[in-house]
């Protein structure tokens, strides 16, 4: 999907910062559509082309979360004549304010609009239309004449480039509105006006004195957003703590005046249950890290008590039986290691894979060195999918290290692991310059417990496929591919 950004850039001719400024608009216009009850869109004039109608590009739209709709259309993307939205061409061109009423083809009359010019750098970039129903059709209670009073000064502030604030960051989906709790005060810091939800939050907050003509500190709230907000003329946002377990996010907007704080917009939500849910999914994930980390131990132990046996074998057979199963099950507790530090459902492969070469470096008895390099990454991988490969990982490299090389070669022995994650799935790619294969060598039919347990966790558990033979430039290749995940 395009995004207002994608789409200004391919069809306007704005600058970086120009495209910035109405980026920083769209995060923060939720607070103009609940005041003044309106859909609103933004428009930006296209690229001129020489010989066609000079056009206009809606980047932008929202409606209010506190009135009906009255665009029910998505018209982001559409380009119209900049003739036919004459009321838009003439903010735009004056750089004032235009108001009127253009047919709306789906009521079949006439709806009322405010052309609101976006002004920056010294001129008219782009213009907030608002679309709204007729006060008669919607008579205003005495806090929504407020909210409209409000949404004026901030008209003034858009014109002035002073709406939205430099460097403010774009709001998110916990960015109070309107709705949830709306209190203004004056350019002291006392409340002029605060609606029925912003009383309930007071009353959450343990005050329940009358609020106007007060300021937050004489309500015993903490203020400092407040005061920062109107000192710095910069929007604030906060959460407040306040009796046991109650949290409530204060978002402050500077109400200016030719630069100059004339007030404040304060909305509050209530947050306590998102916070306690926060703290929930917190203490869910610190209890999956302690189950990892305790796997991850006692498979170190598991690993630690195998390696103390071996050594205390005397037949050579049932050591190197037992160092495999060490290894194996060390290569396992890599993955829970890093799934204490980071609990989910996707593992980062890459660091699997390192350490699992670090492994089988380490486990190299031979004077001959042998070094491995990977090129390629899986990225992420689920946890399922995780575990076996890398138990399968580690055994291919491992039999790489031990049987590929032989012992009085004099030159250095090379192993190869290219990872590859693409639309068709993953495909892990393993060779080696070493002797080769025996002759009529097949995977299917090997006696070998470390190759059939790499076999049956591709093939069975993994859904996968395995091939080894010879590779082109000498030595042994192992390529396994696993299907990519159907969503």
């Amino acid at each position: 999907m395009t995004t207002p950004a994608e789409l200004a850039l391919t069809c306007t001719e704005l600058s970086p910062p120009e495209l910035a400024h109405l980026q920083r608009l769209l995060g923060a216009w939720s607070v103009l559509a609940d005041l003044s009850f309106s859909d609103l869109v933004l428009v930006v004039p296209t690229t001129p082309v020489p010989g066609e109608e000079p056009e206009l590009v809606v980047i932008g739209q929202i409606r209010p979360s506190n009135r009906p709709t009255i665009l029910e259309q998505d018209l982001v993307g559409q380009t119209v004549r900049q003739a036919a939205w004459a009321l838009s061409t003439a903010a735009l061109q004056r750089g004032a304010v235009v108001r009127g009423a253009v047919h709306h083809p789906l009521i079949g009359e006439s709806v009322p609009v405010e052309n609101i010019p976006v002004g920056f750098g010294g001129k008219v970039i782009a213009v907030l239309v608002r679309v709204y129903a007729r006060p008669a059709e919607v008579p205003l209670s005495a806090y929504g004449k407020r909210y409209l009073d409000v949404f004026e000064r901030l008209v003034k502030m858009i014109v002035a480039s002073e709406f939205p604030f430099r460097d403010e960051d774009v709001g998110t989906e916990e960015t109070p509105r309107v709705g949830d709790g709306f209190v203004l005060v004056d350019a002291a810091g006392r409340v002029e006006f605060a609606s029925p939800n912003a009383i309930n939050a007071f009353h959450r907050m343990g005050v329940y004195s009358t609020p106007e003509g007060r300021s937050f500190t004489e309500l015993g709230i903490e203020e400092s957003a407040v005061q920062w907000a109107l000192a710095a003329r910069r929007p604030v946002v906060e959460e407040v703590e306040r009796r046991p377990d109650v949290i409530v996010l204060v978002q402050c907007i500077p109400l200016l005046d030719d630069g100059t704080s004339t007030g404040a917009v304060i909305l509050l939500r209530d947050v306590t249950d998102v916070r306690r849910l926060d703290r929930l999914l917190l203490s869910k994930d610190a209890a999956i890290r302690e189950v990892h980390h305790r796997v991850k131990n006692n498979l170190q132990t598991i690993s630690s008590l195998l390696s103390l046996q071996a050594r205390r074998l005397s037949s050579e057979d049932g050591r190197d039986a037992l160092y495999e199963a060490e290894r194996r099950v060390r290569s396992i507790a890599v993955v829970h290691e890093i799934l204490s530090r980071d609990p989910g459902d996707q593992v980062p492969f890459g660091e699997i894979v390192q350490s699992l070469v670090r492994m089988a470096e380490d486990s190299v008895m031979s004077p001959r060195p042998v070094t491995i390099s990977v090129e390629g990454d899986l990225g992420e991988v689920t946890a399922d999918v995780a575990t076996p490969l890398a138990v399968v990982l580690a055994e291919v490299l491992q039999n790489a290290v031990e049987h590929a090389f032989g012992q009085d070669a004099p030159e250095p022995g090379h192993v190869w692991v290219q990872l590859v994650n693409d639309r068709e799935g993953v495909s892990v790619d393993v060779r080696d310059d070493g002797c080769g294969l025996e002759e009529g060598f097949d995977i299917e039919r090997t006696t070998s417990l470390g190759l059939s347990i790499v076999r049956d966790l591709v093939v069975s558990q993994l859904g996968g496929s395995i091939e080894m033979g010879p590779a082109a430039s000498g030595g042994t290749e192992v390529l396994i591919r696993l299907p990519a995940k159907s969503d």
